[in-house]
Parts: C-alpha cells; structure tokens; sequence
C-alpha cells in the first residue's frame, strides 16, 4: 500500500512540474535560436521544419504565422539601443539602412501585439514608399505627436514593439545573419 502512496505521489509530481513547465515556457517568447543584433532580435528558424518543439508549440497556441525560411526574416524590438523599454509615450527615431531585401516593412504593435487605430491610419512603413537620405538611408520617426518625414504614429502610452520584415532576402537561410547592420533605435524623448 505504501507503494503505490509513493507511486501516486510521484506520478502527481511529475504532472504538476510537467505541465507547469510547459505552461511556462509556451507563455513567453522562443527560447531557442534566437540572433540579435543591437535593439533587434530574429528567430531564423521559426518558420522552417528545424523549429524547435517549444517554438512550434508556442506558435500553435498562439496562432502566429512566421514567415517561412524561404519567404524572409522578421526581426522585433522591444527596447532601443540603450536597453531601454520602447513606450508609446516617448519618440524613437530608428536610423539607418536594412539589411538586402527586396522588400522590406517596419510595423508598430501595442504590448498585446495588436496594430494600433490612429487618425493618420498608418502602421507600417514598406521600403518602396520610405523617404530616404541621400545615402539611401532613412530615419523613421515612432512617436504619439506628429512629425516630419516618416512618421509611424502610436495611441498608447503603454509599452510597444517593432517588428522589421525583410522579404525575399539572402538572410532568410539564416546563414549570414551575425554579420548584418540594423537600423538604430534611438529615444528622442519623452514628454
């Protein structure tokens, strides 16, 4: 009898710390394979079959569609250059060029993930449309106050992301990625 007292409480445990442990882990972001670059992470095996268990399980959950390995590779940040949390209630200038795509877009989320409603009804850049220096260089500003040149406006004061698409671009493999140069996010104030 004390056996199988023993066995239930064993197995009870290993449950618990099971599910809990995965309940943790698919509430966070992937774990595996991450590659950052200044303010900007990637996962560049996120949309292709050598995604890791936690990434797919995750992704399940969530319902997220990641760009496949031979579509692109998207990059997010949450912080600017300096590491400090990206807010709405602040203005961010991000400069610089992007890596070679043929196609690139720069969309700003809320916290939740979800685009923002705002009068201007802009949340996104593409590179097609992007005002540039005469470098080739851009500088987009992020901000809840008008601005000039490229302005990505935001409605909240609470956290948000970035999320830099590159599509079609030699980095989707993954192969090259350490080597390439983001655009800089940098905060210009805060009111």
């Amino acid at each position: 009898m004390r056996l199988l007292i023993n066995l239930a409480i064993a197995i009870a445990i290993a449950v618990i710390v099971g599910f809990g442990s995965a309940a943790l882990v698919l509430d966070r972001e992937r774990l595996f394979g991450a590659v950052t670059r200044g303010a900007w992470t990637a996962w560049p095996d996120t949309g292709s079959a050598d995604a890791d268990p936690y990434t797919a399980a995750m992704l399940a959950r969530t319902g997220e569609v990641p760009l496949g390995a031979g579509e692109g590779l998207a990059f997010s940040a949450d912080a600017d250059g300096a590491g400090a949390r990206l807010t709405g209630g602040c203005t961010y200038r991000i400069t610089g060029q992007t890596p070679p795509a043929r196609l690139w877009t720069l969309t700003v989320y809320d916290a939740d993930g979800h685009l923002m409603d705002n009068p201007a009804r802009r949340t996104a850049f593409h590179s097609r449309e992007v005002l540039r220096h005469e470098d080739g260089s851009f500088t987009i500003s992020v901000s809840r106050a008008a601005q000039p040149g490229n302005w990505l406006p935001v409605t909240t004061t609470e956290g948000i992301r970035l999320i830099l698409r590159l599509y079609d671009t030699p980095l989707a493999g993954g192969a090259r990625v350490g080597a390439v140069v983001m655009p800089e996010i940098a905060k210009a104030g805060c009111p």
